[in-house]
């Protein structure tokens, strides 16, 4: 029977998605299409789809795609589906102490919680949609109230602001700021008092409503306040845009607080997303079928194809490939995988196939493993992202303390009207004391630094990771793609007697022009330069852990390890001396034959960054203690570290090691540092006092970082160092003005003046000392735009 074509077909049956088919057949040998409807002989058809343990049949090629595609999501192996919100465990970042079902904020600091272990895909952040949702409305108000109250001070608009609605209009704009985009701050500054864990929201909220029910009395109730306190218009003092703007600046710095956290997630998720979806299983009697990964058991026959990545840690059982595990060990190089050989899940398969056994799946794989210690490592946060609670925690009570004092002062003892100049003592008191330089005072400074720090290559990603920079006395580097280039290439070609170069670089270029193993890459990038052209090769063949062989121009040739010559039976003793001598240098060692005779020696290695040396000796010079680390084997790593000078040396190291290694330094009373670019790196990025990343390298170690250098120069390193040392300096400087407007402003705003000179600080002029701590703050943190740093400055304008 000939099928017709899919041309002649009349109406097509509509195909829904999730629709469960009904293949009708009118005897054994026939059946339905089930998107057209046409009659399919099934001996014959040519198009057939299984789907949920039935056979379906087609007419075409295209009404096999139209099923298909309409049941693709049925027929795709799916992953569990994550907890719910309210199953799954929040955290502080903070306190990691503090852990609840489901989001809410921390009970001592007040911050939102996040997930306590962040998932591979997750949907928008609810806390930083809503923070931003908030800032945008609330901007335009801030902006318009800030207008009017400004108008005394500027040419045009006084007669604005005097006007007896001017008022009404910033009563009507602050309102929605203070009491809607506010409100998440409010209620965390009335939970801290309600918990006895004052911190930075108390303080937020005393300063936001003594300022906006100040002024709301003001101006409801104006008449109650003494006449000295009223203007020639008859309105008494108003502060409504100082309440305003604070709440857009808090809700700016929660933005860009949260989008800073949602990144540090990101690092996990990176993590997580380098295990596949989807495993090939193998069954009993030789079917393959793809399931999820949650679903590989221990014991499992674990198809792996070219090119994939390993769905879990096992043993080759059959086949033989090289596989790329830089990822997750450092090495530089693939790495030979035979039978009985652990393969490592998320590592990266080469051109070959095999079936591995799982034996470690879930929570026991290592990349699960390395997961565990970055966010182990990432919940232990600097002692600094308290500084502001323990401030808070003898500020807020001395402030209202003093409020209280000076208002029964004035009730008490004062002259008539007691009650308007108790209550006006009291308000200025909270108005002078108002938290905004204190919280401007760090920000600024870091908002500066950062910026100059970028301009430089220099990221900085936190106020935590600059601070304790300031303080690090031992830097720990990794070796490959740090101090070096991470990528191989040849380094040397060493000719027999009586072979020319061209002749040894041709062999080799002609074995390997099809390669896709670094190795090969490394040969043909060095060939690209030079004159040699490969042959036709035939007869190719590749012997996994020794290299590859194949015939040129009716002759055997061959390129490997000396294994591989040894086995041809070529004599490879008069250069054993000279590979020997490669080998010290730190250089893998290819040896390449034609017939019976040995051409050469090829020298590949990863070669050392022209920065590094010098950037070493800058950082030596600067009082660090550096140590190597690496995944490499220890001769390559000594070869390495005595040409860089380094005597301190970590060899054949493990990612988990490697956060050991940072640990037991820590332990030993070092502030450690520790500088890498590959995701084995992660770990001990988070878990050092200082995590460094080249911006060459992956995201995972970026985002585990708290500094990453773009350009992947160490000398970075050194500008980052004194960077620090200039941006903590001023921070201090800032806590200073701070305290100090502070300690003479509250004072002076409780009457300190009235006894001696009968004067009264009324509150007009306690906002302005308020603006004058902030403009003070941020100018001073200006000034690291142009600050000396020896170690940035350039013999160009644009490095003052």
């Amino acid at each position: 029977m000939k099928l017709p074509s899919h041309e002649t077909h009349g109406a097509e049956a509509p195909v829904k998605p999730g629709d469960e088919p009904d293949p009708r057949a009118t005897d054994k040998d026939q059946q339905i299409d089930p998107v057209c409807g046409m009659t399919v002989t099934v001996s014959t058809a040519k198009h057939h789809y299984h789907l949920g343990g039935v056979d379906h049949f087609f007419c075409s090629a295209g009404c096999l795609e139209k099923f298909r595609a309409a049941h693709a999501e049925q027929a795709r192996p799916h992953a569990p589906k994550p907890p719910a919100p309210r199953d799954v465990i929040y955290t502080c970042p903070m306190h990691p102490q503090v852990r609840q079902i489901g989001p809410g904020s921390c009970p001592i600091c007040g911050m939102a919680l996040e997930p306590s272990m962040p998932a591979a895909d997750i949907g928008p952040n609810p806390e930083l949609a809503d923070m931003r949702r908030r800032f945008w409305i609330g901007l335009p108000f801030a902006l318009v109230v800030l207008v009017l109250a400004m108008g005394h001070h500027v040419a045009g608009l006084s007669m604005i602001a005097d006007a007896p609605w001017s008022s009404w209009v910033q009563f009507a704009l602050a309102t929605p700021v203070v009491l809607w985009c506010g409100w998440p701050f409010l209620v965390r500054g009335i939970e801290s008092v309600s918990r006895r864990s004052l911190n930075m929201f108390t303080l937020i909220a005393l300063g936001v409503g003594a300022a906006y029910f100040y002024s709301v009395v003001a101006v409801l109730f104006a008449q109650a306040f003494p006449a000295d306190l009223h203007d020639a218009h008859g309105h008494v003092g108003i502060y409504f845009e100082a309440a305003a703007v604070i709440i857009v600046l808090v809700l700016l710095g929660q933005v860009l607080e949260l989008q800073a956290r949602e990144r540090t997630g990101g690092a996990i998720r990176a993590l997580l997303k380098l295990a596949p979806k989807i495993a090939h299983r193998v069954a009993d009697d030789g079917m393959e079928s793809d399931i999820a990964l949650a679903e590989v058991r221990v014991g499992d026959q674990l198809r792996v194809r070219p090119g994939e990545r390993i769905p879990v840690d096992g043993i080759v059982e059959s086949g033989a490939s090289s596989v790329d595990e830089s990822m997750l060990t450092g090495e530089s190089m693939p790495v030979a995988k035979n039978l009985a050989a652990r393969v490592v899940g998320g590592s990266v398969n080469g051109t070959g196939a095999f079936v591995m056994r799982a034996d470690k799946v879930g929570g026991d794989t290592l990349l699960a493993q390395i997961v565990a210690l970055v966010t182990a490592a990432q919940r232990s946060q600097a002692p600094i992202q308290r500084l502001a609670d323990r401030v808070a925690a003898w500020f807020v009570p001395a402030v209202i303390a003093v409020a209280a004092a000076a208002f029964f002062a004035w009730f008490l003892w004062g002259p008539a009207p007691s009650l308007g100049h108790a209550l006006v003592a009291a308000v200025t008191v909270l108005i002078i004391a108002c938290p905004c330089a204190l919280g401007l005072a760090t920000p600024m400074s870091i908002m500066v630094a950062i910026g100059r720090g970028a301009q430089e290559g220099v990221l900085v990603k936190n106020a935590a990771a600059l601070e304790r920079l300031e303080k690090v006395d031992t830097l720990v580097i990794d070796k490959t793609g740090t101090l070096t280039e991470g990528k191989p290439r040849i380094t040397g070609l060493y000719p027999s007697v009586g072979v020319n170069q061209s002749l040894l670089l041709s062999v080799a270029q002609s074995l390997e022009q099809n390669s896709e193993h670094p190795l090969a890459q490394a040969i043909r990038s060095f060939s690209s330069g030079n004159s040699a052209a490969p042959g036709a090769l035939t007869n190719f063949a590749s012997i996994t852990g020794a290299g590859v062989h194949g015939t040129l121009d009716g002759e055997a040739v061959a390129l490997g390890n000396k294994k591989l010559m040894d086995g041809a039976g070529i004599d490879s003793s008069l250069v054993a001396v000279e590979a020997e001598r490669l080998s010290d240098t730190g250089a893998t060692v290819v040896f390449v034959s034609r017939g019976t005779t040995l051409l050469g020696l090829i020298a590949v290695a990863d070669p050392i960054k022209a920065s590094t040396p010098a950037a070493l000796q800058a950082l030596r010079t600067s009082g660090l203690k550096i140590v190597m680390v690496t995944g490499d084997n220890r001769r390559t790593a000594q070869t390495i570290a005595r040409q860089l000078g380094i005597e301190a040396v970590e060899a054949e190291v493990l990612p988990a090691q490697k956060g050991e290694l940072v640990k037991r330094l820590q332990a030993e009373g070092a502030v450690v540092a520790m500088a890498g670019d590959g995701v084995n790196d992660a770990p001990a990025l988070a878990c050092a006092d200082v995590g460094i990343a080249m911006g060459t390298g992956t995201d995972v170690a970026i985002e585990s970082a708290g500094i990453t250098l773009v350009k992947g120069d160490l000398m970075g390193i050194a500008r980052a160092r004194e960077l620090s040392h200039a941006a903590m300096r001023n921070i201090r400087q800032n806590l200073v003005l701070a305290f100090v407007y502070n300690a003479l402003g509250i004072p002076l705003a409780a009457g300190a003046l009235y006894p001696m000179f009968g004067l009264l600080l009324s509150p007009m002029v306690a906002a302005a000392a308020m603006s004058l701590s902030s403009v003070s703050v941020i100018g001073n943190a200006l000034r690291l735009r142009a600050v000396k740093i020896s170690a940035l400055d350039r013999s160009s304008p644009a490095h003052p």
